[in-house]
């Protein structure tokens, strides 16, 4: 089989197309967690995480559906015939999408695949949405 190439995103920092919305990244299934995960980051503990601790992993697998997502994922990529990309995408790509990511590629590793992971996102600073649009916490 050949390898799956996992990204992991943020929905707020992509280039906008012709049309104003955001372009993701290409893909063969593209999975938008924004309305599916709550936010982690509401947890103040893990708040300056970001999905490539375990903490922040843990978080997010226990969010009521985050399982039955991986599995889906996992398994969709298992198809003979499956996906050479798939992206996962947040607001800011610095927890829910780059935490499933992370463990959609250790579910796929224990599968027996290839797994190339990029995170696009994750080392920027977290995405706060104010009255006038979004801008980015200052984290130093």
């Amino acid at each position: 089989m050949r390898p799956i190439r996992l990204t992991s995103f943020g929905y707020l920092h992509l280039p906008t197309g012709p049309d104003g919305s955001p372009v993701p990244p290409a893909a063969d299934r593209i999975e938008d967690v924004r309305d599916r995960l709550r936010d982690p980051a509401a947890a103040r503990d893990i708040l300056d995480l970001d999905g490539l601790d375990p903490r922040v992993q843990s978080v997010v697998l226990a969010t009521p559906g985050a399982r039955e997502l991986l599995a889906n994922l996992a398994d969709y990529a298992d198809l003979p015939a499956g996906p050479s990309r798939i992206a996962i995408g947040c607001a800011g790509g610095r927890h829910r999408a780059s935490g499933l990511t992370e463990l959609l590629a250790r579910e796929l590793r224990d599968r027996s695949r290839e797994v190339v992971v990029e995170h696009l996102h994750v080392h920027l600073p977290r995405v706060l949405k104010t009255p006038t649009g979004p801008r980015t916490a200052n984290t130093e």
